[in-house]
């Protein structure tokens, strides 16, 4: 009975630490944009973007654009990855303003796509500025160490290419000239 009992504990213990950590991730940022949460092939790309480059104009934030769709495995084994990160999801949030554009079948987004340059695989990214410029084209395999993203890859690029790091790199630059 005793061990019985300890087994059972050990398992609720268990079922709740993966609960936590599952959940976790969305408490760090609980009321994100739809458009930073679901890829929907419904949405307009070009409104989703005005709002997002608004919200990072007011949060000191650059924009991360995430191409991809529902149909993408590694589009889930990223998001699934973040969501297991709560440090690279807050860094994530804290640092970018996240926008999924949905490309399928239904609807490859064509005239939002042409703005961009080309993708080389699914999910991709873009890193812009507040102010809409585009500073990054980032083939998501590069965060990747074998089967699985990296997360030091990943907190590594967020932090590259986060606004802090970009001014300095600008200031750096404009004082050697």
């Amino acid at each position: 009975m005793k061990i019985c009992s300890t087994l059972v504990i050990s398992l609720s213990l268990l079922l709740s630490s993966i609960a936590t950590a599952n959940t976790s991730a969305t408490a760090i940022a609980p009321n994100l944009p739809t458009y930073s949460k679901i890829y929907d092939d419904q949405r307009d790309p070009f409104k989703d973007a005005t709002a997002a480059l608004a919200l990072a104009k007011e949060t000191n934030r650059q924009v991360l654009i995430e191409i991809g769709g529902n149909w993408c495995s590694w589009c889930h084994k990223m998001d699934s990855f973040l969501a297991k990160n709560p440090d690279v999801y807050k860094a994530l949030h804290s640092q970018y303003v996240l926008l999924k554009i949905s490309v399928s079948d239904s609807n490859e987004n064509n005239d939002f796509m042409k703005s961009l340059p080309p993708v080389l695989g699914y999910p991709h990214m873009y890193v812009s500025t507040a102010q809409g410029k585009m500073i990054l084209s980032k083939d998501t395999a590069e965060l990747l160490a074998g089967n699985d993203y990296s997360k030091s890859q990943w907190l590594s690029f967020l932090t590259d290419w986060s606004v802090n790091t970009t001014k300095a790199k600008a200031k750096l630059a404009a004082s050697v000239d």
